[in-house]
């Protein structure tokens, strides 16, 4: 019955779902995990490594890597990989001479094998500065519609005033509550189908029997 009890836990019991935050140097990452965690803006400077924080939304807990964007870092973003739910890239919308260099680092994240089921959530920060590329535009030069096998999302935000987190967030939250519902569905059947196996062993063995006639 191990299976069983197994499958009752996954369908009951909630998780905490990682996120990681990547892009490169001076896009917001680091802002934009500590509006989420502490509603305010901190001062920050260039991240070595990482910073980690657990953030609660409506009692789903979601566990967020901000990882640093340096040239020299960005080789190292696979270690955390594992286990990553979400991938949100924050563009920096007024950096329009590395765009292309956003793109290529994406698109090199979304061929890992271990983010191969990970949601994309695309943050183009800096939308209160004057002159900066819109939506719109990041979305064409990133190539976003040729992204076939992650379901994804981009949304205007500025970091500063946590304008457009929320949004983003609600993306997050959505496709969570249609994975689940699509995961309990598949449980529960699993279940049914475990129990008719454990009921067939058991008037197979006749324990049933044993147990209506003791």
């Amino acid at each position: 019955m191990g299976i069983i009890f197994t499958k009752l836990w996954r369908l009951f019991n909630h998780q905490e779902h990682k996120v990681i935050i990547v892009g490169l140097d001076n896009a917001g990452k680091t802002t934009i995990l500590y509006q989420f965690s502490m509603n305010e803006v901190v001062h920050t400077s260039p991240t070595i490594g990482s910073n980690v924080e657990e953030i609660v939304v409506k009692n789903t807990h979601f566990l967020m890597w901000d990882i640093g964007g340096q040239e020299s870092l960005r080789s190292s973003w696979n270690t955390y990989y594992t286990n990553t739910e979400f991938v949100i890239v924050v563009v920096d919308s007024t950096d329009r001479e590395r765009i292309s260099v956003t793109r290529e680092e994406l698109y090199r994240m979304l061929a890992h094998e271990d983010l191969k089921k990970a949601g994309l959530l695309v943050f183009a920060n800096k939308q209160d500065v004057k002159g900066c590329m819109t939506v719109a535009e990041i979305s064409q030069s990133l190539q976003l519609t040729s992204v076939k096998d992650h379901q994804w999302h981009i949304q205007a935000c500025c970091a500063l005033t946590g304008e457009g987190l929320c949004q983003g967030l609600e993306w997050m939250m959505s496709r969570l509550r249609l994975l689940c519902k699509e995961s309990n569905r598949k449980d529960a059947e699993e279940l049914v189908d475990g129990a008719h196996v454990e009921l067939s062993k058991a008037l197979h063995g006749g324990t049933l029997q044993y147990c209506l006639t003791a």
